[in-house]
């Protein structure tokens, strides 16, 4: 209410102006937080795309260590954003942690760039068959530091933009048309344009004309996000934060802890409520009550050792509002279906690490005199996915909307699941695809020749890129929808957290899988399903299939914790003309009635 307030102007002053003040926020910010997100995107993806080739070539790393160095990275860089989070819903604010976030990025992209300068920063270049010269521990140190100044950069950023994109639109206002999930699909159709341009330009460069070049192009890249960003300063709809949400859940626990052995009120209207001390934190609309996890409620009975006197505002740590309890147990509930995501990621993460290796032993000339860079596969991900997002927003909402009567077409959790079949079918296809692979190598006699290319094209590689492509379409931004959407108001950077927390458990399980297979698949004769030099010689496609098996599962796991689940329950502000119909109460109805009949 308060920054509804700043947003207006009195009639005074417009007639001193001579023109009406513009509300903040709303489409005219777009371009100036999507510029930043192409710009971080060019930097983060041109740095990560082709690590892996980086690593094995000019570090000359064995190929499970470059493997899992990178699954650690990407995993720290997705569980950082939980300090981010924690910095901008308490006291930062997310523009101002998205700046300082991107300066300190922007020191590890300058430190990586100056280290593939300086030849002594290197190990010296093998050729052939040579043994090569693994980088020592001063020249690993510099990547290591390089790779936990981008993480930390990470943390800041990921878990604001999209939050702070979001905040731009205000769904309370009848007169705005643009909805926050036609935002996230815009969202990540610029993220993924972005994408393709560094898997494919900056890859080329990196692989053709120089590291230097190729890492120092994202480095000015994310130099110029900052530049951006900071521009639309007095265009953007700031939120002040609103304290620290992990000290309310901490409160919650520790109150309802004290008061277990008290008897659960009968009447769940005589709870603790009071919004004069809640309205900061529920500026969208309250949160009522809701009868699961009903232990919690206890935290708002009212005792006499509350001591509560009028006008003051009772001690946390014993007594919080039916608003407070509804926030944990909100949280609470996110839990099971966020973490459904996390082996989705952990076979997405393979196209960076096994798959791209499978492309470089295949032949990807698309003509005698231009060949296709290994770490530039992933475009037909993006592609895919790109595609995927139009033809949804476009045609696939429409016709849903006829037969759900929702908005959106169909719920986020039904959107996640249609990501997790297709996701299961991307790796069944790719241990068929290595299958191929080796049967071609053999027929040449090819087997014990890692470094020779097999005489197979690599476009039997494009349907496992493109499915796990549109599976991203898909499961993710489905599951980003969902932390943003079920999360309590107050908490929505720590929601997004959340969704990076899921992507850095799958990297850290896919480095525990990699490493747990590596070892118990090796046999005395020295084979391996995931060999460090010769992959000809390996098991690739059981530990795709391994995958497989696991994601069935989970998808089994989520469906039964998609129909169990309950939607976040929000008495929503509204004039009085607006009470008789809200469409906010009205859709989320129409959800839980789907997922039922579902």
């Amino acid at each position: 209410m308060e920054e509804q307030s700043k947003n207006k102007i009195s009639e005074e002053e417009k007639q001193l102006h001579g023109r009406p003040n513009r509300p903040k926020g709303g489409l005219i910010t777009m371009p100036f937080i999507f510029a930043n997100e192409i710009c971080e995107k060019l930097a983060v993806v041109g740095f990560h795309a082709n690590m892996i080739s980086y690593l094995t070539t000019q570090l000359h790393l064995p190929l499970t260590k470059a493997a899992n160095t990178l699954t650690n990275f990407a995993g720290t860089s997705s569980l950082t954003p939980l300090l981010g989070a924690f910095v901008a819903d308490s006291f930062a604010g997310r523009f101002w942690t998205i700046t300082f976030a991107s300066i300190i990025y922007q020191f590890g992209m300058t430190l990586l760039t100056i280290s593939a300068i300086i030849p002594i920063l290197r190990p010296p270049p093998c050729h052939g068959e040579e043994v090569c010269v693994v980088a020592d521990t001063t020249q690993l140190s510099i990547l290591y530091v390089a790779l936990l100044l981008g993480a930390l950069g990470s943390g800041g950023i990921r878990p604001c933009v999209v939050a702070f994109g979001a905040d731009q639109f205000d769904e309370s206002d009848p007169n705005q048309t643009t909805k926050t999930w036609n935002y996230f699909n815009w969202y990540y159709f610029v993220m993924g344009a972005a994408v393709l341009v560094a898997v494919t330009v900056l890859v080329y460069i990196q692989d053709n004309v120089g590291w230097g070049l190729g890492l120092g192009i994202p480095t000015v890249a994310m130099f110029l996000s900052v530049i951006a960003f900071v521009g639309g300063f007095k265009l953007y709809r700031h939120l002040d934060p609103s304290g620290s949400p992990f000290t309310r859940l901490i409160q919650v626990a520790v109150a309802a802890f004290r008061k277990r052995k008290l008897r659960m009120v009968s009447d769940p209207t005589l709870l603790y409520f009071n919004d004069e001390i809640d309205a900061p934190i529920s500026l969208d609309g309250k949160l009522t009550h809701t009868k699961h996890m009903s232990f919690l409620d206890k935290a708002a009975i009212v005792t006499d050792q509350d001591n509560i006197k009028p006008g003051q505002i009772p001690n946390p740590w014993r007594l919080n509002t039916v608003h407070r309890v509804e926030e944990l147990k909100s949280v609470i509930r996110m839990g099971p279906i966020g973490a459904s995501g996390i082996l989705l990621i952990t076979a997405y993460a393979q196209q960076g690490t096994f798959s791209l290796q499978q492309a470089r032993t295949m032949n990807r000339h698309l003509t005698k005199s231009f060949e296709i860079p290994a770490g530039s596969m992933s475009v037909f991900t993006t592609v895919a996915m790109l595609t995927t997002i139009v033809f949804y927003d476009r045609v696939f909402v429409k016709i849903a909307r006829k037969y759900t009567g929702l908005e959106r077409g169909i719920t986020f959790l039904h959107r996640m699941g249609i990501g997790f079949v297709i996701s299961i079918i991307a790796t069944l296809v790719a241990g068929f695809v290595e299958i191929k692979r080796k049967q071609v190598a053999v027929e040449h006699g090819l087997l014990d020749k890692p470094h020779t290319v097999v005489p197979i094209s690599f476009l039997w590689l494009i349907p496992q890129y493109g499915l796990h492509g549109v599976a991203e379409a898909f499961m993710s931004i489905g599951h980003l929808e969902f932390f943003y959407d079920q999360a309590p108001e107050s908490m929505r950077s720590t929601a997004t957290a959340l969704f990076w927390m899921a992507i850095s458990i799958g990297n850290y399980v896919s480095t525990l899988l990699v490493t747990l297979v590596h070892k118990f698949s090796a046999k005395p004769d020295g084979s391996n399903w995931l060999p460090d030099n010769n992959l000809n010689r390996g098991r690739l496609e059981l530990f795709y299939w391994l995958i497989t098996l696991l994601q069935a599962v989970n998808l089994v796991y989520y469906l039964w914790c998609a129909k169990i689940y309950t939607y976040k329950p929000v008495q929503v502000h509204h004039t009085k003309e607006e009470a008789s119909s809200c469409p906010v109460r009205d859709e989320l109805q129409l959800a839980n009635k789907g997922l039922v009949d579902a």
